[in-house]
């Protein structure tokens, strides 16, 4: 197998350096403070905007809430905008996302103005399910190196079930009836690979990736994410605030996967 040349650092420096807040979040839309709230709360519910700006002779100064307007005017219901509460335009993916942990909006500014939002359902755009899944391959491509080097020749096998060395062998024929030069260790799944990494001895020794532990855990609801991703569906709804937790400890397991050496010679 060729050596691996993307890791945990490349696939940060990417997303820290050249994806942020700006590639994520939305214009955001500004009332006058003296609008009617009435009239602003149809038009929220109208575009299902939770939050939108209020502004002072045209420049944003604050903020209200769709369950809180009411009647009088749009300044009775108005919150200042925290500092705490904005974003740098520049705010690296990652960072944004740990952003939303606890507040599920934040403003984002652009030449000095509080000028956009970015919101929890903003992490189902393209770039946040990018590097998820870029995460996700990464770790399967590591426990894929580690179990073939642990097992040449196919000696894999006494380690999963009849059933899915089965399901395997199916798919290689079907690959090779589409005149694919394939071997049986490729058709391996995301869930066979984690099999078997876990219920290695040495594996675990060099990983710390055990039957049991929270690790196995952690890449079971990768598995979840994935097929999320793969078949285009939502990946926030039910998997927040776990989804923050679920990255940082998947980082966390992708490093130590590829910090980890085996010797062939040390197979038993």
């Amino acid at each position: 197998m060729k050596q691996l040349k993307s890791s945990s650092t490349d696939l940060r420096q990417l997303f820290d350096n050249h994806i942020t807040a700006r590639h994520v979040a939305e214009f955001l839309i500004s009332f006058e403070m003296d609008r009617p709230a009435l009239d602003v709360l149809r038009y929220m519910e109208d575009k299902d905007f939770d939050v939108i700006g209020v502004r002072r002779d045209g420049i944003v100064m604050g903020y209200a809430k769709r369950q809180e307007l009411g009647s009088g005017s749009l300044q009775a219901h108005t919150y200042p905008i925290e500092t705490s509460e904005v974003l740098p335009d520049s705010t690296p993916l990652l960072a944004t996302l740990e952003a939303l942990r606890s507040l599920s909006y934040r403003f984002v500014l652009l030449l000095g103005r509080v000028s956009g939002i970015v919101t929890r359902g903003d992490m189902q755009k393209a770039p946040v399910r990018m590097w998820l899944f870029g995460l996700i391959t990464l770790i399967e491509m590591q426990m894929l190196r580690l179990v073939r080097d642990c097992y040449p020749d196919d000696s894999w096998k006494g380690r999963l079930t009849d059933g899915r060395v089965a399901k395997a062998v199916d798919l290689q024929t079907k690959r090779i009836q589409r005149g694919e030069a394939i071997n049986l260790f490729d058709c391996l799944q995301f869930c066979d690979k984690r099999d078997i990494l876990v219920r290695t001895p040495k594996l675990i020794c060099i990983t710390g990736v055990e039957q049991g532990g929270p690790d196995e855990e952690c890449l079971k609801r990768l598995e979840t994410v994935r097929d999320r991703l793969v078949h285009g569906q939502d990946v926030v709804s039910g998997l927040w605030p776990e989804l923050v937790d679920l990255a940082a400890a998947a980082e966390d397991i992708l490093r130590r996967l590829e910090n980890a050496t085996f010797k062939v010679a040390e197979a038993t």
